[in-house]
């Protein structure tokens, strides 16, 4: 049968088993959930088995496991390697959820009329994960898979992918491929199909900020003693100027200008400045001098504080000046920055502007370099026929703004690109309180998948 007839008869099923995969706490960064952690990769073992792989096993690394499985069809066939992760970001502010953030539910919303799944992680990844093993069991039940297929679902995508560079590097032949699939990013409408070309790579750091030996009465030594929480602050407000370009020196040292050509292409993206800030509910976005919103969110670099903290934040008062201050600080990086690079020029600004009385201690917690690829690629053709296909128009080629470092690595380790073929929204509150899918997405990804193992298959054989 086709697969949209497929997708109409086992859809109750899919969402039901993909509710039990969202129910499973699966989150990396607190190690409190690390028995999740292990059931979620048996779980994501066991439906690859009964998708149809051949075979599947989950391999133990210096952190979380990953779970591999493959699907052999032919020698000469083309590979196509499946990249996602199970792992998902914690779901606190809980009091934010409108609904148990492990208890998924579906409501409509005016972005997804047909309604959503909400639950952490239903977007990011576990529910566009899910797709390709849905996509697969059909392609093998029906008898149409025209090539191999791998999987390797990894748990820490969401603490920075720690270990699975050395997973890479040790299982090179286990993983050779002649194209990665990777569906972990977004399109741009339900109605404007898109294909990423582009992510932006990153530098994320902690910050440490030491003053006085202890905490002081602000009574006895305020005036007279530097507030560590004070100055940080300061410093923090250095970091960009007043045309929204980073100040730290030699960071555009290797950021390349697009050619016209390029903007104008990434320009196709339709954006609405007036709906931008109502969505985000701002009075008016920035930007970095002579280029758009849109750029400045996908094509440029960009230094965010992600959080701070120091001194005494509970009930009440307690005047102290404190010891510490800490802040955490990303900063998302363009083709041929390298993510150690920018570590070492923030840490020799940051410590260059500190003033006297207090000492600087910045840590790297992880990082990346940046992704790009070529509208020529098979892989990338192979993805714009396929969302033809199934969306009735061609999508239009994407630059995203976030990071996902392991891309950049696939490619070094393994000599092959990776085709970033998303269906979830910017909208869509990944990282944050109510994540959601829409119902249309997951279906629609699993009606896509097997086009794009279709056209591949028959280009690369030509």
């Amino acid at each position: 049968m086709d697969i949209k007839t497929y997708i109409e008869q086992n859809k109750d099923r899919f969402l039901g088993e993909l509710f039990e995969l969202l129910r499973m706490p699966s989150i990396s960064a607190d190690s409190a959930y690390k028995s999740s952690i292990e059931d979620t990769a048996k779980w994501v073992k066991e439906s690859l088995l009964k998708a149809g792989c051949d075979k599947a096993e989950i391999c133990p690394t210096a952190g979380n496991p990953v779970v591999y499985a493959e699907k052999h069809v032919g020698d000469g066939l083309p590979t196509v390697l499946v990249y996602g992760h199970y792992d998902v970001q914690p779901a606190v502010p809980l009091e934010l959820w409108d609904t148990d953030p492990f208890e998924p539910v579906i409501k409509k919303t005016q972005t997804h009329p047909d309604g959503a799944i909400f639950a952490r992680g239903a977007c990011d990844d576990k529910g566009q994960m899910f797709m390709h093993v849905k996509a697969l069991e059909y392609m093998v039940k029906e008898g149409k898979l025209p090539c191999n297929v791998k999987f390797m679902i990894e748990g820490e995508e969401e603490v920075g992918s720690k270990n699975l560079g050395a997973f890479v590097q040790a299982n090179r032949e286990k993983l050779k491929n002649d194209i990665i699939l990777i569906s972990d990013t977004s399109i741009i409408a339900n109605d404007v199909p898109s294909v990423t070309l582009r992510l932006r790579g990153l530098s994320y750091v902690e910050v440490e900020l030491i003053g006085p030996n202890r905490d002081l009465h602000s009574g006895v030594y305020g005036g007279a003693v530097q507030n560590p929480v004070t100055v940080l602050s300061q410093m923090i407000a250095k970091l960009y100027d007043e045309k929204n370009r980073i100040t730290i020196p030699h960071f555009y040292d290797k950021v390349k200008e697009l050619l016209p050509e390029e903007r104008h292409m990434f320009a196709q993206t339709p954006f609405s400045l007036e709906d931008y800030n109502k969505d985000l509910g701002i009075a008016e976005a920035k930007h970095e001098e002579g280029y758009s919103v849109l750029e400045s969110a996908t094509i440029r670099p960009a230094l965010d504080v992600n959080g701070i903290w120091g001194g005494y934040t509970g009930e009440g008062a307690k005047t102290i000046i404190p010891s510490k201050a800490y802040a955490k600080i990303s900063m998302r990086l363009v083709p041929d920055q390298d993510s150690k690079e920018v570590v070492s020029l923030f840490t020799q600004y940051f410590e260059q502007i500190a003033p006297k009385g207090v000492t600087v201690k910045v840590k790297d917690l992880s990082g990346g370099p940046a992704y790009a690829m070529d509208i020529e690629n098979k892989g990338y053709k192979a993805a714009e026929k396929a969302m033809e296909k199934t969306f009735g128009k061609a999508p239009i080629p994407a630059a995203e703004g976030g990071s996902i470092p392991i891309v950049a690595l696939f490619e070094k380790e393994l000599g092959t690109k990776s085709i970033l073929m998303g269906f979830g929204l910017d909208s869509d509150l990944i990282h944050s309180p109510n994540e959601h899918y829409g119902l249309f997405n997951f279906f629609k990804g699993i009606e896509t998948i097997p086009y794009f193992y279709e056209y591949y298959s028959s280009m690369t054989n030509d």
